[in-house]
């Protein structure tokens, strides 16, 4: 296929089994008469069942189809704790008792392989007590695995629980990855998880080529509605995303293990697989959801989201504002699939602090990142003239490697109070849908 990285079958990855049942031709015994029966015995206590998930992960795929995707390789694995199988093992132990494959080295993303750091916080190469393996960070003094990391792999095995949402790490250490393996020789092997948003939600500003960085490294809406193996095989696909030369593009070994079972139409609750934090403040389903809604709004705004240290991503304060008020503002916004309510919940001292907690109460209706471009708005009307204005120059970068939209900063600066966002919105909306046209042809799933 020219252009087109080399795939491994990915029918193999596919693969299912079932059983036939065949129809008795000869006649019916007659019936036993009823005097003539055995008294019944008392049936023992059916055993309990295991759960049946309706989704399978790509690490469950791949251990079903007997793990050849790795048969034969020394693999490294790149994961963090929501690296599981829908049984709850860490991958890291699903792949150490592959019986025709070695696992050698692990690579943790942002957050480390334990989850526990703070988000942007660098950390060291460690090994792993467990494992005894060592745990290359692609978080510290190199983003992108080394080729000294690389050296004597035949393969580097991906499984990263990603949340939808552009400026979530685990989708750009992917690309890092991919990069270096391609460079390397080195065979890359994708294990699908869910969208947690699902497959059809697209929305916000699609990120500037300007502000291309670890929080963002593709051309993508805000929420993306992909997969981690659809953004692979994107990545992999297309040429001009991976920064590498063509002829190494062209040469890269890439393999897709897809999940069984997953639907587009899926959200997180409906794949009845339990929710793993995928980083110290996206503990659930509920802050997936508000990291795509509030997270952007709160970027030097005088928002802050969550209430003292509970509900984050979806409790919403504002110094100096009633919550009374805020919902006030709120609901005159007429968003449309949101609603809002007061909570009280204690703060570090013990005392009582009031907040207002954000619902999706509609979730056809729901775009997600409508409601942070709002509270940009609204943060000019309680910090006249203009509290973006006063970022420095690192605040105004951050600012906008997250929200990815040059024009977007340009207008909130110039206008405040009266920047158009309904305008934005709209213009926003119909480049997702293009994309989301565009990129179709990636897709794993219907």
């Amino acid at each position: 296929m020219s252009g087109l990285p080399r795939f491994l079958s990915l029918s193999l990855l596919f693969a299912f089994t079932g059983l036939v049942g065949c129809r008795s031709t000869s006649p019916a015994p007659l019936p036993t008469p009823a005097s003539t029966l055995p008294r019944p015995a008392l049936a023992p206590a059916p055993a309990p069942q295991p759960v049946v998930y309706p989704v399978m992960l790509g690490i469950d795929v791949l251990e079903a189809t007997g793990f050849r995707a790795i048969a034969g390789k020394k693999v490294g694995l790149l994961t963090h704790p929501a690296g599981v199988n829908r049984r709850g093992e860490s991958t890291i132990d699903v792949l150490r008792r592959a019986p025709n494959a070695r696992l050698v080295a692990l690579f943790a993303p942002e957050h480390s392989l334990s989850g526990d750091v703070k988000a942007s916080v660098n950390f060291e190469d460690v090994i792993d007590p467990r494992t005894k393996l060592p745990v290359y960070s692609l978080h510290g003094k190199n983003r992108k695995p080394t080729p000294s990391q690389l050296k004597g792999l035949d393969a580097l095995v991906i499984d990263l629980q990603d949340i939808g949402v552009r400026s979530y790490t685990y989708n750009v250490v992917m690309r890092y990855a991919i990069e270096a393996c391609f460079e390397n020789g080195v065979e890359v092997i994708v294990l699908d998880r869910p969208n947690p948003l699902g497959g059809f939600k697209v929305d916000g500003p699609i990120l500037d080529r300007e502000w291309f960085s670890g929080v963002g490294a593709y051309q993508m809406p805000y929420v993306h509605g992909l997969t981690m193996a659809e953004i692979a095989r994107l990545a992999a696909s297309e040429p001009g995303i991976l920064a590498v030369p063509e002829s190494v593009r062209r040469k890269g070994r890439i393999t897709l293990v897809p999940m069984r079972g997953w639907k587009r139409s899926m959200r997180w609750p409906d794949t009845g697989l339990k929710f793993i934090p995928t980083s110290p403040l996206v503990r659930d389903f509920p802050a997936v959801m508000g990291y795509a809604m509030i997270g952007l709004g709160c970027e030097y705004s005088g928002f802050k989201h969550g209430v003292g240290t509970s509900f984050p991503f979806r409790g919403l304060t504002f110094k100096g504002v009633t919550a009374d008020r805020l919902i006030r503002d709120l609901k005159a916004l007429n968003i449309a699939g949101l609603s809002y309510r007061k909570i009280t919940v204690p703060d570090a001292a013990g005392k009582p602090k009031e907040g207002v907690y954000v619902d999706v109460s509609d979730w056809q209706a729901w775009r997600p990142t409508e409601l942070s471009f709002e509270l940009m708005r609204l943060a000019c009307r309680y910090d006249p003239p203009n509290p973006f204005l006063k970022v420095t120059s690192v605040q105004a970068r951050s600012f906008n490697i997250h929200v990815g939209s040059t024009a977007w900063w340009t207008a909130l600066k110039r206008d405040g109070a009266n920047v158009n966002v309904e305008a934005n919105i709209a213009a926003w909306r119909n480049q997702a849908l293009s994309y989301q046209q565009l990129t179709r042809k990636y897709w794993l799933y219907n």
